[in-house]
């Protein structure tokens, strides 16, 4: 559809676009958002105070992500000392992880490090949108870098097509310090009611799942299960496998919607499938990465820690497709 040429509608925004707003009010008072819509059914948020990660996303007004019951917190409220990183977890639809450390607070090598790294509680330093005849971009940098210390930069875009409801993140990470860094990324994408239900169905077609403990293998032949919300539940966390193709889709009949989670295995060559079915914490985590997330002390440990060279650059891909109906499940399940 090019607007521009439609009789119909006076200004673009009526059916498609972007608007940028501030909150006012609360902990996430001042936070800049930038809400965009593809004309087709596709809404999201993008928090530019809060490393670019998209806070909602809706298809034809039905709620995809999982929002915890922080609410919006500004990025002022971060407390960077070991679990200190719930308190202003608002998880949303994606919380990026990293860039130099994922997962367990712990100390390595003498640093310590908080849980989940600190760039999903950075600003944009810069963030800005385009639209041509075919797509919506959000282009944003963010400096995860300090005095005496690791200096990356991560320069996202993310492109939403106005001719079909797909959405790709691509983020280039450089390394503008003169010291070798540890890399670590894990795209802590969320998925909350009413996609994610009972009714809720899976598809994680892996080589491979581990649990990530003993308790969580007392669950290992459900993992692909989803219940009720229950009391006092106890998260079970599954590592999954796969070759070349990262894929995870989920659908709900109930809403007779789905998403689709498309990467590159080899580079992002991690998948945590986090299962949170608490009561007003119920999620589900869908998560590639180039780590797991049971810190940096044991990806050290374990030899697997990745770095990245001084003026190196490393590239990173998340693709999501919205899933119309249970036609389009089928056949999606049946290749």
């Amino acid at each position: 559809m090019n607007n521009s040429n439609n009789k119909y509608i006076g200004h673009d925004s009526q059916v498609l676009g972007v608007e940028e707003h501030r909150l006012i009010g609360g902990k996430g008072d001042g936070m800049r958002l930038f809400q965009v819509k593809n004309g087709k059914g596709l809404e999201f948020t993008i928090t530019a105070d809060r490393g670019a990660d998209i806070s909602r996303l809706s298809y034809k007004g039905y709620n995809f992500g999982f929002f915890s019951a922080n609410g919006y917190v500004a990025p002022s409220y971060y407390d960077d000392k070991e679990a200190g990183f719930l308190k202003s977890f608002t998880a949303g639809f994606l919380t990026t992880c990293g860039l130099t450390a994922v997962g367990n607070p712990c100390i390595d090598e003498g640093e310590e490090l908080p849980l989940h790294g600190r760039v999903s509680n950075i600003p944009a330093d810069n963030i800005y949108s385009t639209m041509n005849a075919d797509e919506i971009n959000i282009h944003a940098t963010i400096n995860h870098g300090g005095i005496f210390t690791d200096k990356l930069m991560l320069n996202r875009v993310i492109k939403c097509s106005k001719k079909t409801n797909t959405i790709e993140i691509s983020d280039t990470v450089k390394n503008i310090g003169d010291s070798k860094s540890p890399l670590m990324l894990l795209y802590h994408i969320n998925i909350g009611y009413p996609l994610l239900s009972e009714k809720a169905e899976l598809y994680i077609p892996s080589t491979r799942v581990t649990p990530r403990n003993k308790y969580a293998e007392t669950g290992i032949k459900e993992w692909n299960k989803m219940d009720e919300p229950q009391a006092n539940y106890e998260e079970m966390c599954y590592y999954h496998t796969f070759n070349k193709e990262g894929l995870a889709m989920i659908f709900n009949s109930d809403i007779d919607k789905g998403l689709v989670i498309q990467y590159d295995a080899t580079i992002l060559d991690y998948f945590v499938q986090w299962k949170m079915l608490g009561v007003k914490d119920y999620a589900l985590g869908l998560e590639p990465g180039n780590c797991h997330p049971d810190g940096r002390n044991i990806m050290r440990e374990e030899d697997k820690l990745k770095y990245i060279l001084p003026n190196e650059e490393k590239n990173f891909k998340v693709k999501f497709s919205i899933i119309e109906n249970k036609e389009e499940w089928k056949k999606l399940t049946d290749k």
